[in-house]
């Protein structure tokens, strides 16, 4: 449930305080651990503050859920095991057999694969449109369709949607906006004030921010609508646990700064990138030939610490640059305060080969992290890259 109170404070206050009651037993600044299963009633159905079982709630979850709705300016937070466990939640509420869903070109493969392989089996429809085009998007809806499915900034291709546009269009086609909001955080972006009905997140990413949990959520902006996900958040279980629920809440206590360090050290390393002799493409929404560049300045605070970009050699060329780096570390997922690089065609989104979701073979995405910088260029990055201008110039094949 959202908390009216911190409505006019800045974010990063609320970020630090919204569902950050001191306990009232003890006077503990951070929310305790409430690792308990079940609940004392005094007396059949007296319940304590309406806690029972910890599938249905349990206090340091709630604490993660008020402090989500308030970030994302919305009604209701529910926060959940796993990213995809929340899009499997958020799927299950709103769709019944029959009902169409449009879907981005351009999307995490672990949602392609839900709505592709595990949705349609029970009569679930869902077509592809460039939701950067709003002809596309409208071309792709049925009198069936019941929900827009957006990434912005999308993965793996840095693509901008404008979500107020999509969600002016998915008014009037009497449908749900949901917006993937993991690339940009709330703190760059919310989707809610634009129009959107429903925000999720991978909180695994940015949100955590350490590499060190799992997790996923869902803010609503309708009251209603925050009930019903509600109710079957504890219908079908996969919530959060009170651990990893302390540890979300406690990275997001530092979201803002991390945040500005990512974005910062991103533009750096978008610099070093379209240096590179062997760099074809950097795909990067802070560039201002990037296509979407407007819209994203304009609903978004920063542009962010992703990166990605396609290499001279293609996928070959890509899955060696993957496996030379040092400071990069080879791994999926993204959003930590060290630096990663992966290899999507075979790594995040393998599930969409051969689909009209499939990104090029040549491509390779960085999550910046939050290391020193100095020079002007990421420094982790420019001393990979410095041995591969030696190998340059002496007519050795490579990129570090």
């Amino acid at each position: 449930m959202s908390d009216d109170s911190h409505e006019h404070q800045s974010f990063e206050t609320r970020a630090i305080h919204a569902g950050n009651t001191a306990d009232p037993r003890t006077g503990a600044v951070v929310p305790p651990i409430y690792q308990v299963s079940t609940y004392k009633q005094d007396g059949v159905g007296g319940l304590r503050e309406g806690y029972e079982y910890s599938r249905s709630g349990n206090p340091t979850r709630t604490a993660l859920e008020e402090n989500l709705a308030a970030l994302e300016g919305g009604r209701r937070g529910l926060a959940f095991a796993s990213g995809l466990a929340a899009e499997d939640c958020l799927l299950r509420t709103l769709l019944s057999p029959g009902d169409h869903v449009v879907i981005p070109n351009d999307a995490y493969g672990g949602t392609f694969r839900l709505f592709a392989k595990v949705v349609s089996r029970w009569g679930v429809e869902w077509s592809v449109a460039d939701t950067s085009d709003a002809d596309s998007v409208r071309a792709a809806l049925t009198p069936k369709t019941k929900l827009i499915w957006v990434e912005t900034p999308s993965n793996p291709l840095l693509g901008i949607t404008d979500i107020a546009m999509i969600a002016g269009i998915a008014r009037t086609a009497g449908a749900k906006l949901v917006v993937d909001n993991t690339f940009a955080s709330p703190y760059l972006q919310q989707p809610l004030a634009l129009g959107a009905d429903v925000v999720v997140h991978s909180l695994t990413k940015y949100m955590g921010g350490h590499s060190d949990v799992v997790g996923g959520a869902l803010v609503a902006a309708d009251e209603a609508l925050g009930e019903e996900l509600a109710y079957h958040q504890n219908a079908m279980g996969a919530v959060a646990g009170p651990f990893d629920s302390w540890v979300v809440l406690r990275g997001i206590k530092t979201l803002a700064v991390r945040m500005d360090r990512h974005a910062e050290n991103a533009a750096k390393i978008v610099e070093v990138l379209q240096r590179h002799p062997k760099v074809t493409k950097v795909l990067y929404p802070g560039l201002p030939e990037h296509p979407g560049h407007e819209i994203a300045a304009k609903q978004m605070r920063n542009f962010g610490g992703m990166v990605s970009f396609q290499v001279a050699g293609g996928e070959e060329e890509a899955v060696a640059v993957c496996g030379r780096t040092k400071i990069f570390t080879l791994a999926e997922s993204l959003g930590g305060v060290e630096s990663l690089i992966e290899h999507p065609g075979r790594m995040t989104h393998a599930s969409v080969a051969g689909s009209a979701l499939e990104v090029p073979a040549d491509l390779i995405r960085v999550s910046v992290g939050i290391e020193n910088t100095t020079g002007g260029a990421d420094e982790a990055f420019f001393a990979e890259l410095e041995t591969e201008s030696e190998a340059l110039e002496s007519g050795e094949e490579g990129m570090s």
